[in-house]
C-alpha cells in the first residue's frame, strides 16, 4: 500500500498534554493529547472517494487492499502516523461550555503529497479521548454516511468543507437513541476518515484565551499563521 509521507508539525511545534490515556479530564496548558485509535472487530471498506484518494497518493489496489481499511477502521497505523486529540473548547446551546475537545475525533497526522499540499487525516468515531465526556467516542453509520456524501457533495457544489476519504464499517454495534424518545437500540458503527489542510477552529483559540493562557494562545497564533497562512508572517 502506498506509503504517504507524513509531517506533522501541530504536535512537532505545539505543547501535548503530558498525561496519556483517553481518562476523561480538563487538560490545561497543552493544544492536544496523544491518544490511539481504539480497534474494531471487522473493519470492512463499504466506499471512498476516488478524487480525495488520488490527492492523497492511494491508488484504486490500494485502497481496496485489506490493510487499507484496518488503517482507516482504527486498527492499525502508517509508518509516520501520530494519532492525537485536539484540546478546544466552544458553545453548546448558546452558551459557553468550556472544554468540548475531540471526542470521538482522532487526527493520524498531516500528509504532505506530491504536489506539495498539506492534508491532515482525521477518523471520526474512533474510540475514547480525554474529550469524549460522557460519550463513548463511537459513530454510526447512518450519520457516517450522511458525512461521507455531504462533505464531498458540497465540496463539489463550490462550499469550502472538509473532504472524506474513505467510509468504514467497524464490525460492531453502537447504542444510540436515534428519536430522542428514550428507546436506544444498537446500530451499525461506522468510521470515517475526513480530510482538510487544517482542523484547527475558533475553539482552539477560545479555550486558552477564556482560560487566560496567553502563552499557549500566543503559541497557536503564530503557529497557524506559520502552517496554514505563511503570507501574513512579519504583518501586524
Amino acid at each position: 500500500m502506498h506509503q504517504p509521507t507524513f509531517d506533522n508539525a501541530f504536535i512537532r511545534e505545539l505543547p501535548g498534554d503530558a498525561v496519556l490515556g483517553s481518562r476523561r479530564r480538563q487538560v490545561e496548558g497543552a493544544a492536544y493529547s496523544r491518544i490511539d485509535p481504539s480497534p474494531v472487530s471487522a473493519p470492512r471498506l463499504l466506499a471512498y472517494s476516488r478524487e480525495m484518494a488520488a490527492t492523497l497518493g492511494f491508488s484504486e489496489e490500494d485502497v481496496l487492499d485489506p490493510p487499507f481499511a484496518q488503517v482507516f477502521g482504527g486498527n492499525a497505523l502508517l509508518t509516520g502516523m501520530e494519532p492525537y486529540a485536539a484540546n478546544y473548547g466552544g458553545h453548546q446551546f448558546g452558551n459557553w461550555a468550556g472544554q468540548l475537545g475531540d471526542g470521538r475525533a482522532i487526527s493520524l497526522g498531516e500528509t504532505v503529497n506530491a504536489r506539495g499540499e498539506r492534508w491532515e487525516l482525521q477518523l471520526k468515531g474512533a474510540g475514547l479521548t480525554p474529550y469524549s465526556r460522557g460519550a463513548d467516542g463511537r459513530a454510526v453509520l447512518r450519520s457516517s454516511v450522511r458525512e461521507f456524501l455531504c462533505s464531498e457533495a458540497m465540496h463539489h457544489l463550490g462550499v469550502p468543507t472538509t473532504r472524506a476519504l474513505s467510509l468504514v464499517d467497524t464490525g460492531e454495534q453502537v447504542v444510540r437513541d436515534m428519536f430522542y424518545d428514550g428507546n436506544a437500540a444498537p446500530e451499525r458503527g461506522a468510521i470515517v476518515c475526513r480530510v482538510a489542510p487544517s482542523f484547527i477552529r475558533f475553539g482552539n483559540f477560545e479555550l486558552p484565551a477564556s482560560r487566560g493562557d496567553i502563552a499557549l494562545l500566543k503559541k497557536l497564533v503564530d503557529f497557524t499563521i506559520r502552517r496554514d497562512f505563511p503570507e501574513l508572517e512579519g504583518e501586524g
